[in-house]
């Protein structure tokens, strides 16, 4: 079992050894104060070495690769990608083919004299020649729709100048940015509940353990008073008496796994698994006495978020200027065009071509987008502001509760190591026959607070530390595949 050796701290053993009626009588370790409690060095093995050796570690791993929340938050990234390529991808040459065939009747025509210039001209020609080799011919009237006709052609576009292609490929990439600093986000808060959920557990085990071991002492009482009432020592009052205590402790146990119970379901569903897989509870975590994280907010990846947000809406208000910036593109169509099907060297044909687009007046519309945008990247910088004051906030209180579930740490040892020299005293005067056994009773119910108390103030220092851990972003994500 992977441990931790420090100066001045009980182990969860205190639990399971000094918890029996035969170690109740175990002198408590001396205490140290708080400050001596935070000064302390902390030796640590060479298992710990490697951050992700503990076993709430190896949940925590299993998480990242379970958790359908991350999950979600992975197909976010990899859209986010797709995006990114996607826009690179309009810098290329795009190729399309076009196609189309019109049946025409009716419409708009052009009449065209021939007959009329060309009739007295052939008749004159026939009267000369005496022959009829020139024929009368009929005036021309055109159809303007294309009857019978087609055109298919291949397309070939490539941009030459366009500001809006440009920026809109930074801005996907600081959306992706923006995208994998929201995954770790996601991942600090992971990481967080698990080790709550954790400790949450653990305390949940522990309280069951600490009533079964209740239960054991009142059966001790309920075996001694029996014998004392056939001893004519005492009447069946007290007996009466440890045994109503029986039953509120029985239920008393049936809340408390419960409790562990629902927790384990918990921890299970952040891990998506079966809700009621095992856990393996691991008592160094809760021993060690860590130094607390001296980074700051720094590392918080939420600060990265709004840093991508402003460069965004940075960049959107050059997008939204770039509208002075002519547009400059360049195409090419190899095709054939023709009437009926007729496919040879005279419908075959290409076109080369270079288009620009430059906007002179927008009626003030550009004004308004460039105004709109200049808008955002204040909104966002105050935001981000208001974001950094919260979390130094967050970080602060965090700290703060770190010292305050020290503190009341070292107060739960005191109470236990009272509370177990106390019982001790009672039960023995008790078995002298010169107590009551509700002071007995009393002393008992004192002893077993403590004990519950004292799980409780244990997993207050790791969740509160986990909070804190969470508030610096001081945990290692990325050794956690």
């Amino acid at each position: 079992m992977l441990t931790f050796i420090t100066k001045g701290s009980l182990l969860t053993s205190l639990l399971a050894a000094g918890l029996s009626v035969s170690g109740i009588h175990r002198p408590a370790a001396s205490l140290l104060s708080v400050t001596d409690i935070l000064r302390q060095d902390t030796l640590q093995t060479d298992a710990l070495a490697s951050p992700q050796n503990t076993i709430l570690d190896q949940y925590i791993q299993q998480a990242f690769t379970n958790n359908k929340g991350l999950k979600d938050q992975h197909f976010q990234l990899e859209k986010a990608m797709a995006a990114l390529q996607e826009a690179r991808s309009l810098f290329g040459p795009n190729v399309t083919f076009l196609g189309s065939y019109t049946k025409a009747a009716g419409g708009r025509t052009i009449d065209i004299p021939i007959g009329d210039m060309l009739n007295p001209v052939y008749s004159s020609l026939n009267q000369l020649t005496n022959s009829h080799q020139f024929p009368q011919v009929e005036n021309a009237s055109v159809l303007l729709s294309p009857d019978n006709f087609y055109d298919a052609k291949f397309r070939t576009s490539l941009p030459l100048i366009n500001a809006e292609i440009y920026y809109n490929q930074k801005i996907k990439r600081e959306q992706l940015t923006r995208q994998q600093a929201s995954l770790n986000v996601y991942k600090r808060q992971l990481v967080q509940d698990i080790k709550t959920a954790y400790y949450q557990y653990y305390q949940a085990t522990q309280a069951v353990a600490i009533y079964n071991n209740a239960l054991a002492l009142i059966q001790e009482n309920i075996r001694i008073n029996e014998s004392m009432v056939r001893n004519g020592i005492r009447n069946n009052t007290a007996l009466y008496r440890s045994q109503t205590e029986k039953e509120k402790t029985d239920a008393s146990i049936s809340k408390a796994v419960n409790e562990q119970q629902n927790a384990k379901a918990y921890f299970n569903f952040l891990l998506n698994r079966g809700l009621e897989e095992n856990i393996t509870l691991d008592s160094s975590l809760l021993s060690g006495i860590r130094d607390i994280p001296s980074g700051g907010i720094q590392g918080r990846e939420e600060l990265l978020e709004y840093k991508s947000a402003a460069t965004t809406y940075r960049l959107n208000e050059k997008l939204q200027q770039s509208y002075l910036i002519p547009k400059l593109s360049t195409f090419l169509d190899l095709g054939s065009q023709a009437t009926g099907m007729r496919l040879d060297d005279k419908s075959r044909y290409y076109l080369f071509g270079v288009n620009l687009e430059w906007t002179l007046f927008g009626s003030h519309k550009y004004k308004y987008r460039i105004k709109q945008a200049g808008l955002d990247i204040q909104a966002i910088n105050n935001a981000t502001d208001r974001a950094t004051e919260s979390m130094q906030l967050q970080s602060y209180q965090a700290t703060n509760n770190y010292h305050t579930a020290l503190r009341n740490f070292v107060t739960a040892q005191s109470q236990l190591s009272f509370a177990q020299r106390y019982y001790r005293d009672q039960l023995k005067v008790y078995k002298e026959g010169q107590l009551l056994y509700i002071e007995l009773l009393d002393a008992q119910n004192q002893l077993t607070q403590a004990q519950l108390q004292m799980a409780v103030t244990q997993a207050a220092v790791q969740t509160a530390y986990a909070a804190m851990e969470r508030a610096q972003a001081s945990y290692n994500i990325d050794s956690v595949q």
